[in-house]
């Protein structure tokens, strides 16, 4: 997050953090053996940034934040999201399509980082979003050819991804 508030900051990297552990965990759904052992490192790293970098958003909360005076679009955002993510898993578990659900929800997630770049005034989320929806676009065509669960690719396309971001934002914050 490129952004001259430091709670925001802080905020961002702890919590990419704690949602790359929900999609690292998401993908040990069905990994090859082979990916356990990077699943989980990527985890407690992602564990890591999450307490290390909420004590320092606990620090900073009274500074501060782009979300100022929007919160409730922020709440209406959230709202939509969770809507659209789970109206999308009741349509495709009633087609019988319960496997792509994990690749779904990273959809709607990629997508929303759209209207949250501008309620946090930072153009940067926005590519991130593009740059996920894209690779999960490209990663649809290889999942139509198989019948294994979404989630064992878009788990760690999600959680890498979350955690390359928190990994420039602390580098943007350092050299700031």
């Amino acid at each position: 997050m490129l952004t001259e508030f430091v709670r925001d900051q802080t905020f961002t990297v702890a919590w990419f953090g704690l949602m790359a552990v929900v999609w690292l965990g998401w993908a040990q759904e069905d990994p090859p053996p082979s990916w356990r052992k990077w699943l989980g490192l990527g985890s407690v790293l992602g564990i890591a940034l999450a307490l290390g970098f909420g004590v320092l958003t606990a620090r900073h909360w009274s500074d501060g934040t782009a979300l100022a005076d929007r919160y409730h679009w922020f709440g209406v955002l959230v709202a939509v999201e969770v809507a659209a993510a789970g109206a999308g898993c009741a349509v495709l578990a009633r087609r019988n399509a319960e496997r792509w659900m994990a690749w779904w929800v990273a959809l709607v997630v990629g997508l929303h980082f759209l209207p949250l770049s501008a309620l946090l005034d930072d153009p940067s989320i926005a590519v991130f979003g593009l740059l996920q929806c894209a690779a999960l676009v490209l990663l649809a065509r290889s999942l139509r050819r198989n019948d294994v669960t979404t989630s064992r690719y878009a788990g760690p396309l999600m959680g890498a991804s979350l955690l390359a971001y928190a990994a420039l934002v602390v580098l943007a914050g350092t050299a700031s």
